[in-house]
């Protein structure tokens, strides 16, 4: 995305703030997207740094848009209040951030550029929406997205919009009690947590309680192993692939989704850990659900920002071609 060229009309940015680094882009009403800027998110420094951070990205995006700037939008991890932009709780990946205003702090530090809305919601949420706007799952009804990496996160995307729920959240299935996983903690506190077996810190973990090299440093490095053959590495990887799967299977039950697409680094991690997710969700499926596209990520490290960005543009009045986002007011 760097080498793309600015977006010379109006446009929207959309950004995907994690616990190691900020990125932000332009985003045109049909989804284009412009550069993607980077800066590192000073995440143990509080919210008022952070937010500084993300208010000095924005304006270096939208020196560089080329066009109006109408909106923002945010994709944060934590739970959110959508309807606030507040954070109801988080993980202490980011300190202080629960009970954090974001929507109200950006407008505050970025009240000479007239934005239009200013939308928050979840990254896991934001992600799903890029996907399901201008990724893998474009033009379908409905999308069951699971993101595995450092955690695991979901989203259930309706008529191009995540589900948020009574709570603020929907499709958290990270937190799915999930056999294999018993006894183990997981990072909200309870044991028993997909989390707990399918994130890639997790796949880790269990290596090493299976009696894998101590020396191991970290999952990448289990993974490796696992595709040079080593057993322990190769039990490990497929075991917590499959509490992946079992857990998705769950959820499309329930769902009946027409399409699932898994993201995150963990998705990336070859054949096998693929493999053994797809064929345990697919083991774990009634007969009328035997064919539901299970689909990888497409858009990378813009899916967020993406789907952010379709938040903010749905906040503004309607002006561009049928097909593309925008009920007024509707987040």
């Amino acid at each position: 995305m760097t080498g793309t060229p600015p977006l010379d009309d109006a446009v929207v940015i959309g950004v995907d703030l994690g616990g190691t680094k900020t990125a932000a882009a332009a985003v045109s009403r049909d989804g284009a997207v412009g550069p993607l800027r980077t800066v590192p998110t000073p995440a143990r420094a509080g919210p008022g740094p952070i937010l500084d951070a993300v208010a000095g990205l924005v304006r270096e995006v939208a020196a560089g848009a080329g066009g109006p700037v109408l909106g923002l939008g945010v994709g944060t991890a934590g739970v959110v209040d959508v309807f606030t932009g507040t954070i109801v709780s988080a993980t202490d990946a980011i300190a202080g951030w629960t009970g954090t205003d974001v929507a109200g702090g950006l407008r505050d530090r970025l009240a000479d550029l007239a934005l239009g809305g200013v939308h928050v919601e979840n990254d896991v949420d934001a992600h799903a929406a890029g996907e399901a706007w201008r990724g893998a799952a474009a033009g379908l009804p409905s999308v069951l997205m699971v993101a595995v990496g450092t955690g695991v996160g979901g989203a259930v995307v309706l008529d191009g919009r995540p589900l948020r729920g009574a709570h603020h959240v929907a499709g958290e299935i990270g937190h799915l009690p999930t056999p294999g996983a018993e006894g183990l903690r997981c990072t909200c506190g309870r044991p028993g947590h997909l989390e707990a077996l399918g994130a890639g810190p997790a796949l880790h973990r269990h290596y090493l309680a299976l009696g894998g090299d101590a020396a191991s440093p970290d999952t990448r490095d289990v993974v490796a192993r696992a595709d040079a053959g080593e057993e322990t590495a190769v039990r490990a990887v497929r075991e917590s692939a499959a509490a992946v799967g079992r857990a998705t299977a769950a959820v499309v039950t329930v769902l009946d989704p027409a399409a699932v697409v898994v993201g995150g680094g963990m998705a990336g991690a070859g054949r096998l850990w693929w493999e053994a997710m797809e064929s345990t969700l697919r083991g774990e499926l009634i007969a009328p659900l035997a064919g539901l596209p299970v689909l990888p990520a497409a858009l990378g490290g813009s899916a967020a920002v993406v789907g952010a960005a379709r938040g903010a543009w749905d906040l503004l009045p309607r002006t561009s071609p049928a097909g593309a986002p925008g009920e007024e007011g509707n987040p």
